[in-house]
């Protein structure tokens, strides 16, 4: 269960419009050394450095967003979801404005970034986090749990009043499915009912049929869907991204019901609290398997 650290192999770029924002961003990935974790460096300020951690987050309204000293970057999920699943550890993410750019929607355009640019391994392991005891976070009945276990798995379901969404479930076992072609193509979706509120608040500027399945009162509007249950998916993408602000890999299964960015981070908040976290050690691997006493 150990990891070895890594970082990306050679300097590779990608830009386009934030998707709250609608401002124009470049993002580059440089590597890192060991130790180094994932950082933020906004070069258009004077390249202050945001770490990617649960402590650096900012906001939680329909993303997340990460920031230092009144500098954010927003909608960081997506990437943060490609880079955990790559097994990126360290690496400088240098982009000169305020929002990720959100390409199509999904974490795909960020997992072929990464197999451009090829990976290196670095000096130094890194421990998952591991969980002793369930815990659990709910609001009303949205709910989201994590149980121990010796690997990352994830329960999702959703629960949306729309003919096409209704009720869907999906789940996601980290080194048993595919992260690249279960997970990463999910894209983020919205309702066109709801587009004047979101912008009257500043969001979903830069929100569009390009990068954005949207939906109307009755279906998709810029189909067709890439999995029938896309919706889900995209909720689990969201989830891994968040989870990457540990600052760790984490091992546990987690269910979801109903959840969203707010729940995920005070769930990352908890696992952060807990003084029974503990990273998993070569012994418990043993342990799973020696032979049981006849």
């Amino acid at each position: 269960m150990r990891l070895r650290r890594q970082t990306i192999a050679n300097i590779v770029g990608i830009e386009g419009v934030g998707l709250h924002s609608g401002i124009y961003t470049k993002l580059e990935f440089h590597p890192a050394a060991a130790g180094e974790g994932i950082q933020f460096v906004r070069t258009d300020l004077r390249s202050l450095r945001v770490p990617a951690l649960q402590a650096s987050t900012t906001a939680l309204d329909y993303a997340t967003s990460v920031g230092k000293d009144d500098v954010s970057i927003g909608t960081v999920e997506h990437l943060l979801s490609a880079l955990l699943a790559s097994g990126i550890t360290d690496v400088d993410l240098m982009i000169d404005g305020p929002e990720v750019p959100v390409v199509d929607g999904s974490a795909l355009p960020f997992m072929h970034l990464i197999d451009a640019a090829g990976t290196r391994e670095l000096e130094g392991d890194l421990w998952p986090i591991r969980v002793s005891r369930p815990i659990e976070v709910r609001d009303g009945d949205k709910s989201i749990t994590i149980k121990p276990s010796n690997r990352l798995v994830i329960n999702y379901s959703i629960d949306f009043d729309h003919p096409l969404i209704r009720r869907q479930s999906h789940r996601f076992v980290f080194g048993e499915d595919d992260f690249v072609s279960e997970i990463a193509p999910a894209r983020t979706f919205g309702f066109m009912r709801e587009v004047d509120k979101l912008r009257a608040v500043g969001l979903a500027k830069g929100g569009s049929v390009e990068n954005c399945v949207v939906l109307d009162d009755e279906g998709v509007m810029n189909g067709p869907l890439r999995f029938d249950d896309e919706f889900v998916r995209h909720k689990m993408l969201d989830l891994i991204g968040d989870l990457a602000l540990l600052g760790r890999p984490l091992a546990g299964e987690i269910t979801a019901h109903k959840a969203g960015h707010a729940l995920h981070s005070r769930l990352v908040e908890q696992i952060l609290r807990q003084p029974e976290t503990e990273p998993i050690q070569e012994q418990d691997v043993a342990r799973r398997h020696a032979p049981t006493p006849a």
